[in-house]
């Protein structure tokens, strides 16, 4: 497994070794002590979860709060879509950016997000199966999240607009500035 740093701290992407011969692949999707070794995060994953989605469909911008902030460790199984992070720490010098990748069933990119961070993706291929491990219980009552379409943000997701499927829950999220404030 390679790891490679993006533009906001701790925030990383792995690429897993492939292994392929005339019976197809295999990959190590994820190894506790390989993980700590190449990212210097001790994770203790403890709930894995999985949505499937059709072309447009646009989650996010989600993350939890308090003591039960996330960390996730996030990959497609199937089909592709645009993988969106925006860091919340505000004493982090990366504080209010966002990055994007690509995850495919044919790159097998992961993206760790790191605890304080917001995520969202949105589905380029026509299904997607996506699958991501957390590091914390879900809380209904810490769950929060930000606009996908904030003019601070301003992220480009890659798809026109008219083409977006977005939750009721998903359309009313606060803007960023109204996070912090």
């Amino acid at each position: 497994m390679t790891v490679k740093e993006t533009k906001l701290k701790d925030c990383f992407i792995l690429e897993p070794k492939v292994f392929l011969d005339k019976r197809g692949s295999f990959i190590e999707s994820y190894n506790k002590k390989v993980f700590y070794e190449l990212t210097g995060q001790k994770i203790d994953f403890v709930q894995d979860n999985e949505s499937f989605s059709k072309r447009g469909v646009l989650r996010g911008l989600h993350f939890q709060k308090g003591e039960y902030a996330q960390s996730k460790l996030v990959r497609v199984i199937t089909g592709r879509i645009l993988d969106v992070v925006v860091d919340l720490r505000e004493d982090s010098n990366s504080f209010g950016k966002h990055f994007s990748t690509e995850l495919s069933e044919e790159n097998k990119k992961q993206l760790f997000i790191p605890r304080g961070f917001a995520h969202g993706f949105i589905v380029l291929s026509n299904t997607v199966l996506f699958s991501y491990k957390c590091d914390n219980f879900y809380n209904k009552e810490s769950e929060s999240g930000i606009i996908y379409n904030d003019r601070v943000l301003n992220i480009d997701w890659k798809l026109p607009e008219n083409e977006f499927i977005v939750s009721d829950k998903d359309l009313i999220l606060p803007t960023f500035n109204d996070l912090f404030k």
